[in-house]
């Protein structure tokens, strides 16, 4: 061989072809090419080859010994490159592929977890991790690969990001089974004067959106309990006598707890499912996050 930069995927298309037709128009044809421009191909690969590879015949071209000992390593080789370049198939029954989603313990709890069970079913050898979602960095998590998918608000969806709207969430009232306000809905008056319980992520701070909105009516609450975690809050709720304005449907589910509606409008969020452009494509990921979109609407039409 002279020089093997002068081969390129094209030309050893075109070896394969001649190989198989024996024949210039024949295989002109097969590539969808000129004649012409087969001939010239094949004038590139006996230089680049250093050999006439075929030579004329009665019935069209014969190899010599030197391409027929090229062709079995040479249709491997295109074999390979064709399943290299072939988008591969996913089957969700025998993958064992891994993930990892970043979501909030809300999102954890009220999205995550009414969904997996689901995914045992249809895909048990896949491996989910799930991690807190740290907005701060979120997209270098995405972009070293630690992070494939992640359920935010639309304030933490950076443009870079591809994303979809999962759902609008509201806010209800919880409180005890066995509460003594859990048996009808409760005025204004009722509920301000009630022991509340917030989640507030520096758990330190007693001022939350239901408190923004009484402040704007010149009404005021007491919170007596706040938590890091809605996992501890709902806890604390069914053991106590204080109750919550929590995301809806974190109550789900959740044994112990009634639901009541708020005697004020509360403003709700967006909760959006985001990923990067490299995993966009990829049929596993695209499976996966289908099948998540499908859980949440199937979870809301059943409601």
């Amino acid at each position: 061989m002279n020089d093997i930069r002068q081969l390129d995927f094209n030309l050893l298309k075109a070896f394969d072809a001649l190989l198989v037709e024996r024949s210039v128009t024949r295989a002109a044809h097969r590539l969808s090419l000129t004649q012409p421009a087969v001939s010239g191909m094949l004038g590139r690969l006996r230089v680049a080859l250093d050999d006439p590879l075929f030579v004329r015949s009665s019935h069209g071209i014969v190899p010599t010994p030197r391409a027929l000992a090229l062709a079995q390593p040479l249709r491997r080789m295109m074999s390979e490159v064709e399943c290299m370049l072939t988008r591969p198939q996913f089957d969700p029954a025998s993958s064992t592929a891994s993930f990892s989603i970043a979501a909030t313990d809300y999102a954890q709890l009220a999205v995550l977890v009414p969904w997996l069970e689901g995914l045992r079913r249809e895909a048990p050898g896949i491996r989910i991790a799930i991690h807190s979602q740290d907005d701060a960095r979120l997209m270098a998590g995405f972009e070293q690969g630690q992070v494939d998918l992640a359920l935010v608000t639309p304030e933490a969806a950076l443009p870079d990001l591809h994303a979809v709207r999962l759902y609008e969430e509201t806010y209800s009232l919880a409180l005890r089974e066995g509460h003594p306000a859990a048996e009808r809905d409760l005025t204004l008056d009722e509920f301000c004067a009630l022991d509340h319980g917030l989640v507030s992520l520096r758990g330190e701070a007693f001022l939350g959106v239901v408190d923004r909105a009484l402040t704007a009516m010149g009404r005021e609450r007491r919170v007596s309990f706040s938590a890091s975690c809605f996992l501890v809050l709902v806890q604390v709720l069914a053991r106590t006598d204080l109750v919550a304005t929590v995301p809806t449907r974190l109550l789900d589910g959740v044994a112990g707890l009634v639901r009541r509606p708020l005697p004020l409008a509360v403003p709700g969020f967006t909760k959006l499912a985001v990923w990067h452009e490299r995993s966009h494509r990829d049929p596993a990921h695209q499976w996966l996050r289908a099948n998540l979109i499908a859980s949440i609407r199937a979870g809301d039409q059943e409601a």
